[in-house]
């Protein structure tokens, strides 16, 4: 089986996975997100020997799936020749339990024959030193351990234990429960427990779906991509991955193969951004406690652009030989350098969800006075670093700049920290982060606008373009009609846009010319077409992206110009955020629906 991206994602904000269209279970690390994959299918060529989850039917025919509505539940339906079918429900219990939330390190399945007289085999086969093996195992009367690399789980199950120890195949008469999660014992008869659980999960994701504020239209997508970010949360620490998955190319033997599995100070802030926007303040408020943790460590220093989900700032690359990659295409990478790098613009990025903790009357914890002044060492640091070179926002391994989105980005945290101290009544220290705001304004009007062209450059003292210069008008340094921020737009369209889609930028890098389009440059795309009045055009572009998700509803990190086959890791959370914001921006009010 030809390993692909329409997967669907489940999970807890504890533990997550990616179960393939047949009801598989392709992908999951242990004991966190980032760590070893305890089904490394996805990673181990066309045909693996291990790694993975199946149910088969004999006589199998079809095959239908879909979440439980609202919910990351999902529901697969197998169907034999004979017209014998199987229902089998996967997710990751978390309801509330003993006044906290329950989210265990745990994926549960619920096996319900329908029709017929079914017969199925169930192959759990967990893998061990990031695909190396398979999981040692040891049985008891009702459970089986597996014992993983770093965590070692137990199946509980109702169902005769040698069915799954020896792979055989027999009659599916009743209801079978499955719960694969710590090493301990099951406290309670495992069939109505899980049941329970599985009604105890699905109510609490449609209630946590009914506090959204959604737009009048696309609100399907809007809510599948909201949960899916809420899935990228790592509920623990308050971090948000960037991805689920690792070393998924960009395009085919590109080498451009990245572990997107740690928490980007940049990814997250627009995560939370657009969160915010529907309302969904758990993971906003959650994250800023991740953040507030960060800079403590800083102590008004360096900050990386990205860290572990526990804070680690050594998550350093390697590569591993144990799996044959996507595809086969290698190399996998553990770790990411990116952890090394300068990249400027994450003090805005620091800056800008923090400051909301000074407005925002919603919050448990409001943000303090003693909070302000701590954040003004990151302004100090943004101010200092504004127009130094970076390794930028896409991450260049070899080229370093001055970049103009890293310099607006410090812009935009001296800009906001003004406003915060005018709200707080510190009228002094307002005062001087305007001032800094207004020396880097004027300073990036003269090294990265061309007069000549009339339009800004992607760098200081250079000419190329990027889609970043986007954001100009987003981040509110730029008035959209702006005829310098017109004029940059004008370029981007005519040169990074190919077909529907837009590139990040066109010229090579580390790893030579791009050849595919980055999905969240699109997003930006259509909301800059709205922004100057083509929503005609940005609707329908919108709709093309759409049209491009997998089944479960989700985007990856990159598209193909020529079959618009997904690439790049997945589920992208850039993606998700720019599905989002297009949609209440283009969306028709609530008030036509009257």
């Amino acid at each position: 089986m030809t390993p692909n991206l329409d997967l669907a994602p489940i999970g807890n904000c504890s533990i997550s996975a990616l179960i393939d269209r047949a009801g598989r279970y392709v992908w999951a690390c242990a004991p966190r997100v980032d760590g070893d994959p305890v089904f490394s299918a996805l990673m181990d060529g066309t045909d693996p020997e291990h790694g993975f989850w199946d149910i088969e039917l004999e006589g199998q025919k079809h095959i239908s799936q879909a979440y439980i509505r609202n919910t990351p539940v999902l529901r697969t339906v197998l169907t034999a020749e004979d017209g014998a079918s199987v229902e089998v429900l996967d997710f990751a219990p978390r309801h509330p339990k003993h006044s906290r939330t329950y989210r265990p390190l745990a994926f549960a399945r619920i096996v319900r024959p329908l029709h017929g007289s079914p017969r199925i085999k169930m192959r759990l086969r967990p893998s061990a030193d990031w695909g190396a093996r398979p999981a040692e195992r040891t049985s008891g009367s009702n459970h089986i351990r597996y014992l993983c690399t770093d965590v070692t789980f137990r199946l509980t199950t109702d169902c005769p234990v040698s069915h799954v120890l020896n792979e055989r195949t027999f009659r599916l008469e009743r209801p079978h429960a499955f719960f694969f999660g710590p090493d301990e014992g099951y406290d309670e008869d495992v069939g109505p427990g899980v049941s329970a659980a599985f009604d105890r999960t699905v109510a609490y994701w449609q209630n946590w779906v009914r506090t959204l504020y959604l737009p009048l239209e696309w609100q399907e997508a809007v809510i599948r991509a909201a949960i899916t970010l809420k899935l990228c949360a790592y509920e623990e620490t308050g971090a948000i991955v960037a991805a689920l998955t690792t070393s998924v190319p960009e395009f085919p033997e590109s080498g451009r193969n990245w572990d997107y599995r740690y928490c980007w100070i940049r990814d997250a802030y627009y995560v939370v951004r657009a969160l915010n926007r529907l309302g969904a303040v758990d993971i906003l408020e959650n994250y800023l406690g991740y953040l507030r943790n960060l800079v403590d460590d800083s102590a008004g220093g360096h900050v990386q652009p990205v860290y572990g989900v526990g804070l680690e700032p050594g998550i350093g690359e390697r590569i591993i030989d144990s799996v044959e990659g996507y595809r086969g295409m290698k190399p996998v990478r553990i770790g990411n350098q990116a952890h090394e790098h300068l990249q400027h613009d994450v003090y805005g990025q620091i800056v800008l969800p923090l400051v909301q903790a000074f407005y925002d009357q919603r919050l448990i914890r409001p943000g303090t006075i003693d909070d302000f002044h701590a954040l003004e060492s990151v302004g100090e640091r943004a101010f200092a670093m504004h127009d130094q070179v970076d390794a930028g926002l896409w991450e260049f391994r070899t080229i370093a700049r001055v970049h103009t989105y890293s310099s607006v980005m410090c812009w935009a945290a001296c800009d906001r920290l003004a406003k915060a101290a005018a709200h707080l009544g510190l009228q002094s220290r307002a005062e001087v982060w305007k001032e800094r705001a207004r020396i880097i304004h004027e300073r990036i009007e003269a090294e990265a606008f061309l007069p000549d062209e009339g339009r800004f450059a992607a760098s200081f003292g250079n000419r190329e373009l990027d889609a970043s210069l986007l954001q100009l008008t987003d981040l509110g340094f730029l008035d959209p009609k702006d005829p310098r921020q017109v004029k940059t737009f004008e370029a981007i369209e005519r040169d990074l846009k190919k077909g529907p889609y837009l590139f990040r930028y066109v010229e090579a890098d580390d790893f030579g010319e791009p050849e595919t389009a980055f999905n969240f440059c699109t997003f930006w795309f259509i909301e800059a077409l709205h922004l100057n009045g083509r929503d005609e055009e940005a609707r329908e572009i919108f709709e093309e992206m759409l049209s491009r998700r997998t089944h479960a509803g989700l985007l990856s990190e990159d598209i193909a110009l020529e079959d618009n086959e997904l690439w790049g890791n997945y589920p992208q959370t850039y993606s998700l955020v720019g599905m989002i914001n297009c949609a209440v921006l283009l969306s028709r009010s609530w008030t036509d629906a009257r």
